[in-house]
């Protein structure tokens, strides 16, 4: 028993090593891109009254829970959060200054796509608090756009990139490599043209078949052709490493790059492991409650959600993690980023069996590094991230 509540005590305090925040799921879409498994709809209407007052509900159901927390971060994923009106956003933020003492650097964040960019919008969102915007550009030449599904252009992104950089602080956008008959000349010219927009963050991601997804249909069609092989790809991620760091934007996590100090707080707070509250449909949450870590996911059918919101909650899932659980997330989120976890603190959460052998024989493959009480994924080992994780992960 006395371990048990030593464990607790631990726990009650570890989430603030990580921070707060509040990740808000806007589920629409006007059309479905065929590499996408996000939980995104495409729908005729949406009545914007009746969402803004669902999503500032659960604000306060969970706010409630957490009241007087240091709140760093608010990030407004999707779907198209661009496609809220901005008085949406704003009954939003309203609830949770509410509930939260806000950061003064707080970082609120609204994903963007760049066909529904306009200028007067923007301006309403960076009215209503909105201070850094994630343009999904994906790709700067129009043929790929196509291919990937995108609506835009490569015009189009350009212009929506310019409007985002003249109205917020702090502008990032997505790219995605490793695409169809993409050569590694092909992605070194187009990410040097990406680098000189001079954003001061950017995700730069391979292109992945997801089950589920068109794409995923057309793999197995036999229709999906020209993917590069896995050596291509891995030569497109060395070369993405070595342009992105001399330009001064190196990787602080495995797909993510920024110059420094322009990191993206709230992601950092997943990857150091800290507490969020997820509202909308098919969000995730992680909370500290009563000296237990919460998990919880919501309805992922936008109808199935409001409806449970009416009834009180929007959670179809909440549950106590286990201390195996907690370390286990902790490693597998903390190995992501380039500062790696803290030793201590993992075993904090749970005493794993022969960890130090097993960091000992990694480290003598040049697969993670080990400094000063921290442990992380070396750059060799991020092209097998996956397979260094389940070496540690405990049995």
């Amino acid at each position: 028993m006395r371990s048990a509540n030593l464990w607790r005590d631990a726990l009650t305090e570890d989430w603030q090593a990580g921070g707060f925040g509040l990740y808000v799921h806007w589920p629409f879409c006007e059309a479905k891109c065929p590499y996408c498994d996000f939980n995104s709809h495409v729908v005729q209407h949406i009545d914007q009254t009746r969402w803004a007052k669902a999503l500032a509900s659960e604000v306060d159901r969970v706010g409630a829970l957490t009241k007087g927390r240091l709140l760093r971060s608010i990030f407004f994923g999707g779907g198209t959060p661009s496609l809220m009106l901005p008085e949406t956003v704003a009954t939003i933020l309203e609830a949770a200054q509410t509930h939260w003492t806000w950061a003064n650097d707080i970082e609120i964040t609204l994903e963007a796509n760049p066909n529904s960019v306009e200028a007067d919008r923007f301006r309403g969102f960076a009215d209503a608090g909105v201070n850094r915007v994630s343009l999904g550009i994906q790709s700067l030449r129009d043929d790929d756009l196509r291919r990937l599904g995108r609506l835009h252009s490569a015009a189009e992104a350009r212009r929506a990139f310019d409007i985002a950089r003249n109205t917020f602080s702090r502008v990032s956008f997505d790219l995605i490599y490793a695409r169809q008959n993409q050569s590694l000349s092909d992605w070194k010219i187009e990410l040097s043209e990406a680098l000189d927009m001079a954003g001061d963050h950017m995700s730069l991601y391979q292109l992945t078949v997801e089950h589920g997804t068109a794409f995923w249909d057309r793999q197995n069609a036999g229709k999906l052709r020209g993917l590069p092989s896995e050596d291509l790809g891995a030569d497109m991620y060395d070369l993405t490493q070595e342009l992105c760091s001399a330009a001064g934007m190196p990787a602080y996590e495995v797909s993510n790059h920024a110059a420094p100090g322009s990191e993206s707080r709230h992601n950092l707070i997943y990857w150091n492991y800290g507490d969020y509250a997820g509202v909308g449909p098919g969000a995730h949450g992680r909370l500290t409650l009563g000296g237990r870590k919460f998990a919880n996911s919501a309805w992922l059918q936008p109808g199935a959600w409001l409806k449970a919101v009416d009834n009180g909650s929007g959670d179809e899932i909440s549950g106590a993690l286990t201390g195996k659980d907690t370390a286990s997330e902790y490693l597998m989120m903390g190995f992501r980023v380039t500062d790696g976890i803290d030793i201590d603190r993992l075993h904090n959460m749970y005493e794993f069996r022969g960890l130090s052998s097993t960091i000992e024989r990694l480290d003598e493959l040049g697969l993670v590094w080990q400094s000063n009480g921290r442990i992380g994924v070396s750059q060799q080992g991020r092209l097998v991230l996956n397979s260094v994780i389940a070496e540690l992960l405990p049995d």
